[in-house]
């Protein structure tokens, strides 16, 4: 089993904090770190932990939190309730892999922090990457060009991810995203129905059909 990743997030309101840290906790596969409230926290937390995800707010009492993610080499999501244009922009010159504004739900956290393991595993090797496998990877991160906090089941936006640009049977996308391939199935056909999902049937040598399916080109 995989070590699981390690968070740490810096915001120096401890309600918002709190519930940051208790959104990680929450997901399989992360550990939350005690959140940090202030960058000379956050420093020492990174060279005693050696966190693998920071989760930074933009401005705190001691510095600038965008100019620490340039900083820290360690991968980051920018959470922060500045919406201007520049803000953002400077946030992902500086290397974030995200950005989002509070206030947001819970599960737009948890989607992105889902979508940020999957794109580790993508990148999860010493291999050279053939270009299908980057990608990948920053269609994953990105989430089909859909912001994290789309009206959407998490299950749903991972079956949609896992579909990715290839055609895939509902066990294919079971495997690729760590469910069973029933639920695979069921969310398949309930994309199908809305038009999201191409379905096509193929005829192998037994001569049952399977299933096919594929994301909806637009019109």
């Amino acid at each position: 089993m995989s070590d699981p990743i390690r968070v740490l997030v810096i915001d120096d309101d401890f309600r918002v904090a709190g519930l940051h840290h208790d959104i990680v906790a929450a997901r399989p596969g992360f550990a939350a770190l005690e959140p940090a409230r202030t960058l000379g926290a956050a420093r020492q937390a990174v060279r005693a932990h050696a966190p693998d995800l920071l989760l930074v707010d933009a401005y705190l009492p001691d510095g600038d939190g965008i100019e620490f993610v340039a900083s820290a080499e360690v991968d980051a999501f920018v959470l922060s309730a500045a919406t201007d244009a520049a803000t953002v922009r400077r946030a992902l010159r500086a290397g974030a892999f995200g950005y989002l504004a509070k206030p947001f739900e819970a599960r737009a956290l948890a989607a992105l922090l889902d979508r940020y393991a999957r794109m580790r595993n993508v990148l999860g090797t010493d291999r050279p990457l053939a270009q299908e496998q980057i990608d990948r990877a920053l269609a994953i991160m990105h989430g089909g060009g859909e912001p994290a906090s789309v009206s959407r089941s998490a299950t749903e936006q991972l079956v949609l991810e896992g579909l990715g640009t290839d055609e895939a049977s509902a066990a294919e996308v079971a495997d690729r995203v760590g469910i069973s391939r029933a639920t695979a199935q069921r969310h398949l056909a309930a994309l199908a129905t809305r038009g999201l999902v191409d379905v096509r049937l193929r005829y192998g040598s037994t001569g049952r059909p399977e299933h096919r399916y594929a994301l909806a080109r637009p019109a």
